[in-house]
C-alpha cells in the first residue's frame, strides 16, 4: 500500500477528519492533504510517528 492510500485508512479507521490527524501529528491541514493525493511522503521523522500507529491498526506501508 502507498503512503497516500496507508494515511488516508489510517486516519479513517481513526475515525479522524483531515484537521484532527493534522493536529495529532503537529503538522499542517494542507501537508495531510498533500500526503493523501500522493504529491508529498511524509518525512523520514514523521514516517517513524506514523509507524507505531500503522502496527496498531494492522496497515503496511510499502516506502
Amino acid at each position: 500500500m502507498t503512503y497516500a492510500d496507508a494515511i488516508k485508512k489510517l486516519r479513517e479507521k481513526m475515525i479522524l477528519t483531515q484537521m484532527e490527524f493534522a493536529t495529532l501529528l503537529n503538522v499542517s491541514f494542507g501537508t495531510v492533504n498533500r500526503w493523501e493525493s500522493g504529491k508529498y511522503k511524509p518525512t523520514t521523522k514523521l514516517k517513524r510517528k506514523l509507524v507505531p500507529y500503522f502496527e496498531k491498526y494492522g496497515i503496511s506501508v510499502e516506502d
